[in-house]
């Protein structure tokens, strides 16, 4: 691959005057891989253009995920602070060794904690600021006038630039927002789950609410189910029939693409597209222009995703449609 030009992943509006790489790389699997493959894998985002780095105070269990990801930057030569977009999320209360106060499972998302949380992330990423911070999940007892005070505090104070949501329903959505103090104009994304194998965001209000807010959601496991023991075998078989067919079609068609690491056609014999690059220019086919949130170990598959950018155009509208017909079992009504 090395002698092959890399794809660059361009930068995209995700709300407000936030832009992000159209790949976002998520490190919540850290803490089971070594240093040296953790550089590699941030090398690898930075080859690609893929700039945004996707977070949380929980991973790997308290702060570990985040100090790792901090060990990586402030070792790293290649990238200023600044060509950086670094995302977080709190509200989540584990019951962990490290909480021992946290006697079970539950959601906090009041003030304190929200202000708390921001800087213990900015600290132990060595990073200075956030440039987006989401609430990662709805807090039944959240008060919104009380989020809006740690909001407004924490963008007036520097600490974190832009903020959102994470697995939040559109009322709830649309409930936040209306609260929001005049120093945060708006929630720039919400962070939900969706891959060609959970499919429910098509159907059940949040891609509508995005794109009526204007804003572009992140998407997390958007290869879920495509890996792994617990695989969605027939949608797998499917996703590699489309791949070959998607490869046939672009051998002959006038549609410039660069000979990058997996959609070279240079020599029929060996080009292949994989099925990660075809599931996630699935997602991103979409209107509400998804930003998929990958959180792979192995750097060739940084490539495989960056690539998916250039896959898009040609996810037609009837092979967009083929995919969802194979999660869900049935053609449409």
């Amino acid at each position: 691959h090395t002698s092959m030009t890399c794809t660059q992943v361009e930068k995209v509006r995700l709300g407000g005057d936030l832009h992000l790489s159209q790949i976002v790389y998520g490190v919540w699997t850290w803490e089971t891989i070594l240093a040296e493959e953790r550089q590699a894998l941030f090398d690898a985002c930075l080859r690609h253009n893929i700039t945004s780095f996707d977070n949380a105070d929980i991973y790997g269990g308290y702060n570990n995920n985040e100090s790792l990801f901090g060990e990586v930057l402030s070792h790293s030569t290649n990238a200023s602070r600044e060509s950086l977009q670094i995302i977080s999320k709190t509200g989540i209360c584990l019951h962990h060794t490290n909480r021992p106060e946290h006697k079970i499972k539950f959601y906090n998302n009041d003030e304190s904690f929200i202000v708390q949380s921001a800087r213990t992330s900015a600290d132990n990423m060595r990073c200075g600021y956030l440039d987006l911070f989401l609430l990662h999940r709805p807090d039944p007892l959240m008060d919104p006038k009380a989020v809006s005070k740690a909001f407004d505090f924490l963008q007036r104070e520097g600490l974190v630039r832009h903020f959102g949501v994470s697995n939040f329903t559109p009322s709830q959505y649309r409930m936040l927002s209306s609260y929001l103090p005049p120093s945060v104009p708006s929630l720039v994304t919400n962070q939900i789950k969706m891959s060609p194998a959970h499919v429910s965001a098509l159907f059940d209000g949040s891609l509508d609410m995005m794109m009526e807010a204007r804003v572009r959601p992140m998407v997390y496991s958007p290869l879920r189910v495509l890996f792994g023991k617990d695989a969605h075998e027939d949608l797998v078989s499917y996703l590699r029939t489309i791949c070959s067919e998607i490869r046939d079609r672009i051998s002959s068609s006038s549609l410039p693409l660069p000979s990058s690491s997996s959609l070279s056609t240079t020599s029929t014999t060996t080009s292949s597209i994989d099925i990660d690059t075809v599931a996630l220019a699935w997602l991103m086919r979409h209107p509400s222009g998804p930003l998929p949130v990958i959180g792979t170990s192995k750097p060739h598959r940084v490539a495989t995703a960056a690539d998916a950018t250039l896959l898009v155009p040609h996810i037609d509208r009837q092979t967009w449609f083929k995919i969802l017909q194979a999660e869900r079992g049935h053609e449409v009504a």
